[in-house]
């Protein structure tokens, strides 16, 4: 196996065994916040998903840019990864949902830091014509360790009793094993760039510009998975608790949605390659539009599975697919920067787009999906619009 394979594949053990600590947390971190004992809202929710993100975007861009200039990219990966793990070993002593915002916040800073330069490692590590599927290889391990995650909060939470703090120290420690393959990566160094932040931002291709538009639009609506949790718990008749409290039905959603988007990322990366970035992009983006009104009319176990699954290959479209476009549009001397741009503004409006998805719940939880429905409709117009001059 040479090199770039093994980049690929530990890079994606990485996100495997980080995904698999994160993931352990996901499934039951709305159901803590709004528990009695933190006693947080919809909008509470909403400020926790939309701020983390946030400010890891602010955070991604510099990243993105340093690993250009410095020609080095392993070392923002690795502090990324472990500012993850310290946050999440954390989760455990929260006691308000105030402490969860910080923590949730650091968690997703260290996103930012790893994000851009673990993608540049990874488009570097591939070629033009398969960077789809090599991406699409990343995120099925990634995604396949959200699966894992999601069963072993399942077995912790429903056969051993476990309560929401024994399960978020057992991520913590789960999560700092992520580190080990960093070591193994091998950093293809490229020549330093030179150029000032503001340069490198300015210098990016018109047809990136404005895909980032198209983007942004679509993230403001695609609000936190943790909604889709949340409705999953409120709307399916059946009930089910595990020995330690902890509510089953919203886990066994999320260990659905995961496992989907474990096993269509890299068909998903392949379609891109074959049938173009776009193409795939339009599909995945009226997918979720639909799935948002799936959402707001379901009442049933079954349906509730049937949108999981569709929730799932929604993600595997548009998550890779967007990366591997961004790095086909520019050159390599500029992909960190480019990546860490695009990941910052998708990213910065998640705090928008969860203070009004949290606000819209607290009014009446369809509001929130009729959200989500109507700005995704409005981003694949604009993408047709703006589809000549993206490429």
């Amino acid at each position: 196996m040479n090199q770039n394979n093994k980049n690929i594949l530990l890079l994606g053990l990485v996100s495997f065994i980080n995904d698999t600590a994160s993931k352990i947390i996901i499934p039951i971190l709305p159901l803590f916040i709004v528990s009695k004992e933190i006693g947080g809202t919809g909008l509470a929710v909403g400020i926790i998903a939309g701020l983390g993100d946030s400010i890891a975007s602010l955070f991604e861009v510099v990243s993105g840019f340093l690993s250009d200039r410095l020609g080095r990219r392993k070392p923002f990966v690795f502090l990324g990864y472990l500012t993850a793990s310290l946050s999440k070993f954390l989760f455990s002593i929260a006691k308000t949902w105030h402490h969860i915002l910080i923590l949730k916040s650091a968690e997703r800073l260290g996103k930012g830091l790893r994000s851009a330069p673990r993608d540049a490692i990874i488009a570097a590590s591939t070629e033009k014509k398969t960077r789809g599927r090599g991406f699409g290889i990343h995120r099925a391990m990634d995604s396949g360790g959200a699966a894992f995650g999601s069963i072993l909060t399942l077995i912790m939470s429903w056969a051993l009793g476990f309560t929401f703090r024994d399960i978020f120290l057992i991520a913590g420690i789960i999560s700092f094993l992520s580190l080990t393959p960093i070591f193994f990566v091998k950093d293809k160094k490229t020549p330093p760039n030179t150029t000032s932040l503001h340069v490198g931002i300015k210098s990016l291709p018109l047809s990136l510009k404005l895909f980032m538009i198209v983007a942004t639009l679509f993230a403001l609506g695609n609000f936190s998975e943790m909604f889709f949790i949340l409705r999953s718990l409120t709307s399916v008749k059946w009930k089910l608790v595990g020995a330690g409290g902890i509510p089953i039905i919203p886990i066994i959603a999320y260990i659905i949605y995961s496992a989907a988007y474990s096993l269509f990322s890299v068909p998903a990366g392949m379609l891109s390659d074959k049938i173009g970035r776009r193409t795939v992009l339009f599909m995945g983006y009226s997918l979720f539009s639909l799935i948002c009104l799936g959402f707001i009319f379901s009442q049933t176990l079954v349906f509730f599975i049937i949108l999981f699954v569709l929730f799932g290959l929604n993600y595997a479209l548009v998550e890779a697919t967007e990366r591997a476009f961004v790095s086909d549009i520019v050159p390599e001397s500029i992909r960190g920067t480019a990546l860490g741009t695009f990941n910052m503004f998708t990213s910065l409006v998640a705090l928008p787009g969860g203070f009004i998805a949290g606000s819209l719940w607290d009014l009446n939880v369809t509001y929130t999906f009729i959200y989500g429905a109507v700005v995704s409709v409005t981003a694949i117009i604009l993408f047709s619009i703006l589809k000549s001059k993206i490429k």
